[in-house]
This record gives structure tokens, C-alpha cells and sequence, in this order.
């Protein structure tokens, strides 16, 4: 899987872990192009002793699921009861549903606890949750949206002082032999990660990853592209159809929002653009490299386990593609891409604004403002229409009557 940052983001955790925020300076001048942006690995700007973020780099879903079951329980373990009890919820509490989004936590509630309200300790704690759950890119990408959103409080002109808050939650007890959940998220970050020891399996859907501005500097002025991969892959499997293929993929110049994105219902529309059966086994082979960069975020059986099944299905799952055509991120405002199958959908939107999260030199709207969903038609709570009524967004977020469209909350 092609995700950068290549090393851990340890300004990040250091600064979540000593402040509960991000510390970061530094503007670069002009828009970022494509071409000259690279990963680059982070230094921390405070020394903290971060042994116990230390990744078991499980090659299997079930020492996954052991890993993180016990670094939960750690975590759990340097909790008061006042506060274990806010973070642990049934399996099945409908919260779940309806407590992840792309918005800042000021407007759509959070379950469990925001980190900015824990000690170094705790805070230390519920990111090893996170290394133990995640591969080395998978944190990165995590931490790097993280990062991405506490540049934005730092630097934008935006008023809403939530950005760079996050909460982690579990939903059932954490074990090795049983089903529960991760929930961990604020803006442009909903992660929900279900793993059942029973059958050694591990979901991500349904998991928002966005990203603004989706290349920004960080303390040490290396930049930070925490979601490069999304576009490399796209853009190389886009480079290797033919021209009839791409007549069939593209839908127009007209870069749309998400269509079930975070609380919204879903029909999983498909059968626009181009369907699987019609690539090349090269081409589909591509294809499945831009799908791992939502399925692919933890151990290499998940991954595997996840694109075989996807695979299966290939000929029957549909992409569509509207936008740019070439990678050049100071040109034009950005792409969309959908790819809907039997037991894949996935979106990718740049969104035409910034919705008032502005930074002098950086792009944060287009190219620079990215949302995407996963969710898997076969087994996926997010299309609940309890969701939609808790989120209050009306049109649904990024749609043109929410708070994502014209007029929105700052950043998204």
C-alpha cells in the first residue's frame, strides 16, 4: 500500500501525548504541485519516551486483534471507573452509529473520550491502541490527517476552535475471542474498526478518511502528504486505460461531493463508468491497489483476506471517474472517483471550498480539501437512518444543504 508519510508522524503523537494537540509552524510559499511534493518523516519537536508505541507489526488479523484487545485493556487500566464507563459501550449501543463524521466535534457528537481531556498517560495509551490495530502506513495516514487538522487550527483563518480534538471509544469489551469495536475520530477522521476473535476478521467499514489541507508543513518544515497514495494509485490506474476505456469511466469535468458519506443513508449506486469486467487483469490489479488504501490500513492477512473477497466480485463492481485527468495539483480543482461493487464502495470527492479554513501559501479547498468513505454493501451499519437523524445534516455532509456545502462549518 502506497501511503505516506513512510515513518512514523512522532510530532503528532508526542504533542498528543504532552499537550493533547499539535504544535506546528512554518508556511510554504505558493500551491504545492504534484510532482514535487513528497512523503517525509517527522521529527518530534518535544522528547518523549514513546517505547510503549511500539508497534507489534502483526502479519496476522488474529495477532491483531490480541495485540489491540490488550493494548485497550491498558488503556482501560490507567482510566478512573467515571471514565471507563464513558468510553466502553455495548456492543450493539445504536451510538455507534451515529457518532462518526467528517465535521469538527463541535457538530456531530463523539462517543467516548476526547484525547484532549486525558494525562500524558492516557494519552500515550490510547495511541498505542492505534499502533496496535494499525500498520506502520496505516498510523501514519491516521496521524498525518491528525496533524493536517491541528495546521488548520494553528494557521487558518477558521473559527472553529474544535479542530484537533479526537475521541477514541469501544464498543464491547476488548477480547481475542469475541466481536467489538475501535471507534476513533474528530474531523476529516472516522475510524471504526470492527474485530471478532471468533473468526479472526477485521473490518474497517465504515472508515472517512479526509484530509486539509492534504499537504501542509510541519515544525521541522518537511512536508506532509498523509494521503498521497490515494491519488498515486488512482491516477495510475486512470493512466493505464485505453481511450475507449476512458470514455466509458469519465463522467465529466464537474467535481461532485460524496453520495454516502459519513451519516448519510445509502442505496450504494452503481452501474456508471466502466465495469471490472471489462479491464485487463493488469488493470484490475491496479484497481485493487487504490482500494487498499481503506482496506489495507492494518495487517497483511486483513488486507488480503479484504481484496480477495473484493476481487471475487471485480467484474460486477463499477468506477466512475469525473474531474482532472492529469496529476498536477496546481491545476484545475481536483477529481472524484466511485467504485461500487457487490462488497465494495468507495468514494474519493475533493471538495470545492474551504469553507473558511484558509492558509496563506497552502491549498485547502480542491485538490488541497479531500473527503472519501468506505463501506462494504454486505455488512455496514452506517446506512442507518437513525445516523442521518443524529447527524442533523440534512443534504448529508459535503451535500450543497449541509453544513459541508456553501456556508459550512470551517474545513469542511
Amino acid at each position: 500500500m502506497n501511503i505516506s508519510p513512510s515513518h512514523r508522524a512522532a510530532t503528532i503523537v508526542a504533542s498528543l501525548v504532552l499537550a493533547g494537540g499539535l504544535t506546528l509552524s512554518g508556511c510554504a510559499s505558493g500551491t504545492e504541485d504534484a510532482t514535487s511534493t513528497t512523503s517525509a518523516s517527522t521529527t518530534s519537536a518535544a522528547t518523549v519516551d514513546d517505547s510503549s508505541l511500539t508497534s507489534p507489526d502483526s502479519e496476522t488479523s488474529a495477532g491483531t486483534i490480541t495485540a489491540t484487545a490488550d493494548a485497550a485493556e491498558q488503556f482501560l487500566d490507567t482510566l478512573t471507573d467515571e471514565q471507563r464507563e464513558a468510553v466502553v459501550y455495548a456492543y450493539d449501543d445504536e451510538t455507534k452509529t451515529t457518532s462518526w463524521s467528517n465535521f469538527p466535534v463541535t457538530f456531530v457528537d463523539r462517543a467516548g473520550l476526547n484525547l484532549t481531556d486525558l494525562d500524558s498517560e492516557q494519552r500515550r495509551a490510547a495511541m498505542a491502541v492505534l499502533e496496535a490495530l494499525l500498520s506502520d502506513d496505516g498510523y501514519d495516514t491516521v496521524t498525518g490527517i491528525i496533524g493536517g487538522d491541528q495546521f488548520l487550527l494553528d494557521n487558518s483563518s477558521s473559527s472553529e476552535d474544535s479542530l484537533g480534538q479526537y475521541y477514541i471509544a469501544f464498543f464491547g469489551d476488548p477480547s481475542d475471542s469475541q466481536a467489538w469495536q475501535v471507534q476513533f475520530g474528530g474531523h476529516h477522521l472516522g475510524i471504526n474498526a470492527t474485530l471478532n476473535g471468533a473468526d479472526a476478521s477485521i473490518t474497517f467499514a465504515p472508515t472517512h478518511l479526509g484530509a486539509q489541507p492534504a499537504v501542509y508543513t510541519d515544525a521541522d518544515g518537511n512536508e506532509v502528504q498523509s494521503l498521497s497514495g490515494m491519488y498515486e494509485t488512482a491516477f495510475a490506474f486512470y493512466d493505464s486505460l485505453t481511450e475507449e476505456q476512458r470514455a466509458q469511466l469519465y463522467q465529466g469535468s464537474n467535481v461532485s461531493n460524496l453520495v454516502c458519506g459519513a451519516g448519510d443513508t445509502c442505496d450504494y449506486p452503481s452501474g456508471t463508468g466502466i465495469a471490472g469486467a471489462d479491464l485487463t487483469d493488469e488493470q484490475k490489479e491496479l484497481l485493487l491497489d487504490v482500494v487498499a488504501n481503506w482496506v489495507g490500513m492494518s495487517d497483511p492477512e486483513t488486507t488480503a483476506a479484504a481484496l480477495s473477497e473484493i476481487e471475487a466480485t471485480l467484474d460486477q463492481t463499477y468506477v466512475n471517474w469525473s474531474g482532472a485527468t492529469e496529476y498536477d495539483m496546481s491545476q484545475g480543482n481536483g477529481i472524484y472517483f466511485q467504485i461500487s461493487g457487490p462488497d465494495v464502495y468507495i468514494e474519493f470527492s475533493n471538495q470545492q471550498g474551504s469553507a473558511g479554513a484558509d492558509v496563506d501559501g497552502y491549498t485547502t479547498s480542491g485538490w488541497g480539501h479531500i473527503h472519501t468513505i468506505y463501506r462494504d454493501p454486505t455488512n455496514d451499519y452506517a446506512g442507518s437512518v437513525t445516523q442521518q437523524e443524529a447527524s442533523g445534516m440534512g443534504g448529508g455532509p459535503g451535500g450543497a444543504n449541509g453544513p459541508g456545502g456553501p456556508g459550512g462549518p470551517p474545513g469542511n
